[in-house]
């Protein structure tokens, strides 16, 4: 069996020291962590200053005019724009984010004077028109205002702040403004309409220019259009006239409204009168034909009269044409028979009839015969010639008496 022999003597370090406390001892170090956070506390502090002098303390405040830009740093491009309409506090990460705040509110642009005061107010605006003659603006204003939403293209195309205003507007306005009012002749842009259309027309183009840089135009105001001293004269000369043309266009439709009320007067008067004519002529119509009615009746009364007593004058004369023909039917019957005696007896019933004829007629012969065969004998009646004449042979009596 070996016997081994440990060396008794501790290893170096072994057993650890016991550490001495802030208080303890005289001419004691500070521990490292105290050193450490001491440290952080004073960069701390210093960023704090830091902030407070450059104002990025990490939150800013939104006016109602305003609209808020975010741009971070990590992510750069547009890609790392927010923007901010409503008002109210904006919270941000200091130098890895940073807020441009930009004024909203609309804005004025002035065309005025002769000197350039601000980019926001330029000398007046003078237009060459199309017949060759220069006209101006006195004052010519443009109100225009930042597009809320499109403020991060404001940002990349204008810069921050206030740059906006007046550098796009400056660049296009006067040259668009003469563009439009110059397509007309100074007779046509004297005229308030054509110029109405020619300010919409340059707002309309103004805006493509300027939408794309977050920029729109509210409106333009432009005044009644300056011209030279003479030409001014003749607009005004050619006010009056038109003037005095409206006077006696207002005087034309007042004679003419005179006159359709008039006619309307006339027309009214006479379509009473009409009414009561017509009134009369339905009263006379109806009375007409209450006649008509009232003749009609009689007439069919009159007619049923007449017709009845032609009906019985009918049956009448039926009646006596009956008898007359039952009459006439026998006289005929007689004569007939009477035809039929004389046929059968002849001329004896001749000489009989001559006779009883000749015994109702009164003769006066005379003594003597002058002719031995008569053949003519002659009846004058006294009543009329005092005296009845028998003559045999005129002829032969006047040859006797010649004898």
């Amino acid at each position: 069996m070996k016997t081994i022999d440990v060396d008794p003597v501790s290893p170096e370090g072994w057993p650890p020291k016991k550490r001495k406390t802030a208080g303890s001892g005289k001419g004691g170090k500070l521990p490292a962590l105290v050193v450490a956070a001491g440290a952080v506390a004073v960069t701390v502090l210093l960023a704090g200053l830091l902030m407070a002098v450059s104002g990025k303390l990490g939150i800013v405040s939104v006016a109602d005019d305003q609209v808020a830009v975010t741009v971070s740093y990590i992510s750069g491009g547009s890609e790392g724009m927010e923007v901010t309409t409503t008002p109210g506090f904006k919270l941000y990460l200091p130098f890895l984010q940073e807020v441009f705040l930009f004024d909203k509110s609309p804005q004025k642009f002035l065309m005025e004077g002769t000197k350039i005061l601000s980019n926001n107010h330029v000398p007046l605006l003078s237009v060459r028109a199309s017949d060759g003659s220069n006209f101006r603006f006195d004052t010519l204003e443009i109100q225009y205002r930042l597009v809320p939403g499109d403020a991060g293209e404001v940002l990349n195309d204008s810069g921050p702040g206030d740059l906006f205003k007046g550098i796009w507007i400056r660049a296009y306005a006067r040259s668009i403004l003469r563009e439009e009012f110059g397509r007309y002749s100074s007779e046509e842009v004297a005229n308030p309409t054509t110029y109405g259309v020619a300010t919409t027309d340059s707002k309309q183009r103004l805006n493509d220019l300027l939408r794309p840089h977050g920029i729109e135009i509210i409106q333009i105001v432009t005044p009644k259009p300056r011209f030279d001293d003479v030409y001014e004269q003749a607009i005004e000369d050619r006010k009056v006239a038109d003037q005095d043309v409206e006077r006696l266009v207002a005087m034309e439709d007042q004679l003419l409204r005179e006159r359709d009320r008039q006619l309307a007067a006339v027309e009214k008067e006479k379509e009473i009168e009409m009414r009561s004519l017509q009134g009369d002529l339905e009263r006379n119509r109806i009375d007409s034909e209450r006649e008509a009615i009232r003749q009609k009746k009689s007439a069919d009364a009159y007619a049923i009269e007449r017709r009845a007593g032609g009906e019985a004058q009918r049956a009448q004369m039926i009646a006596e044409a009956r008898g007359l023909t039952e009459k006439f039917t026998k006289e005929a019957e007689g004569l007939v028979a009477k035809a039929e005696a004389l046929e059968e007896r002849g001329e004896v019933i001749v000489r009989e009839a001559l006779i009883r004829k000749l015994q109702t007629i009164r003769f006066t012969l005379l003594p003597y015969s002058r002719d031995a065969a008569p053949r003519r004998l002659e009846h004058v009646d006294e009543r009329t010639a005092s005296r009845v004449s028998t003559r045999v042979d005129e002829a032969a009596l006047t040859r006797g008496n010649d004898q």
